[in-house]
């Protein structure tokens, strides 16, 4: 059964997509811990990173640095983190968290956002790239 993600991919489940090339998709979180907490995915349909094949890994990798630097221009932070922890969605994902003090890594204290903050936030990011 596809996974959350592979429907967000499909568009069978709206998101807030930034990014998108021929293997990988980065999307803002809807629960997010910050203002700009970006997804980056693989396509393929894979549970645990360390799965990936080595070419997919080090695709993730470039990709996911190419979004962080476009969220750290268009979101006021200290520097963008990076997370992989994988346990709520069986589907690769890295985390891309705009962060100011420890607190912001934590998936403990979440951002409000609403529809209106999500579409300035993700255009903002866009523009960045």
């Amino acid at each position: 059964m596809a996974s959350i993600f592979s429907k967000i991919i499909a568009g069978e489940i709206p998101c807030y997509k930034i990014a998108e090339t021929e293997d990988f998709f980065a999307f803002l979180d809807i629960n997010p811990n910050a203002k700009g907490h970006t997804l980056c995915i693989p396509k393929k349909e894979v549970d645990k990173i360390f799965d990936l094949d080595e070419a997919t890994y080090n695709g993730l990798m470039q990709f996911s640095r190419k979004i962080a630097i476009a969220i750290e221009k268009a979101i006021p932070c200290q520097r963008v983190g990076i997370s992989v922890i994988g346990l709520e969605v069986p589907h690769v994902h890295v985390h891309l968290i705009p962060l100011n003090s420890m607190e912001d890594a934590r998936f403990i204290n979440k951002a409000s956002m609403t529809k209106e903050d999500f579409e300035t936030t993700v255009n903002a990011i866009k523009e960045a790239l």
